[in-house]
């Protein structure tokens, strides 16, 4: 038996019951506390990172957490951000990008997708950032650029959530937050978008004060 399916099998005996109420409660709707985009790599269990519950997070996964600017071409990341935002009505969105991203090395090296003409396509959506990198991080180490890299996506896919029309309006009326994150595998650490002074802080120093503007 493959260990995912052994895992099913321990979940129904030892998991489940344990928690029959909680799924009671999930079998008749979800009400999210927020929209978490992240990256598909296996190595991102975004339950534990956010220490969250069933029925706590809408995730979307993919490769690079991208966000295609708003297109009238219908995707699944605009149909679930969408519904996301306008039928569940999360009042939180986070990005949240991660070191060692596989996605983020092939967008600074192109020629690592030369094989993988729906990879490089999808892989375009993160240009402008890449762009950045090069314009502003010549004098830094390989190591110092991709830091830069992740965090340049995160704002760079912030700013195309800002284009779908959901979450437009719902930014004008006032009840929806976006936060971009970066996590580092190795150290466990997760920093924040500060944007008002275009840095990232350690999650516990963003969010010290719950009056702290959105990231």
């Amino acid at each position: 038996m493959p260990k995912f399916a052994a895992g099913v099998v321990r979940f129904q005996a030892e998991v489940f019951p344990g928690k029959k109420d909680l799924f009671e409660k999930l079998s008749h709707g979800q009400a999210p506390e927020a929209l978490f985009i992240t990256c598909s790599d296996s190595r991102i269990e975004t339950s534990m990172i956010t220490q969250s519950e069933p029925g706590e997070l809408f995730i979307c996964r993919n490769a690079g957490n991208i966000v295609p600017p708003h297109t009238h071409h219908t995707g699944g990341m605009t149909a679930s951000i969408e519904f996301a935002v306008a039928a569940l009505q999360v009042p939180h969105i986070v990005i949240c990008g991660h070191t060692e991203c596989g996605a983020m090395k092939g967008a600074m090296d192109p020629q690592q997708t030369d094989g993988l003409p729906h990879v490089k396509e999808w892989l375009g959506y993160c240009r402008a950032a890449v762009e950045i990198v090069n314009e502003l991080g010549g004098d830094l180490s390989e190591a110092e650029r991709m830091r830069m890299l992740l965090e340049q996506n995160v704002i760079l896919q912030l700013q195309h959530l800002r284009t779908h029309p959901s979450v437009a309006a719902r930014l004008a009326k006032g009840d929806l937050t976006l936060h971009g994150w970066v996590y580092d595998i190795k150290s466990g650490e997760v920093t924040a978008y500060d944007e008002p002074n275009n840095r990232f802080l350690p999650v516990a120093e963003k969010y010290a004060s719950r009056a702290d503007p959105a990231g």
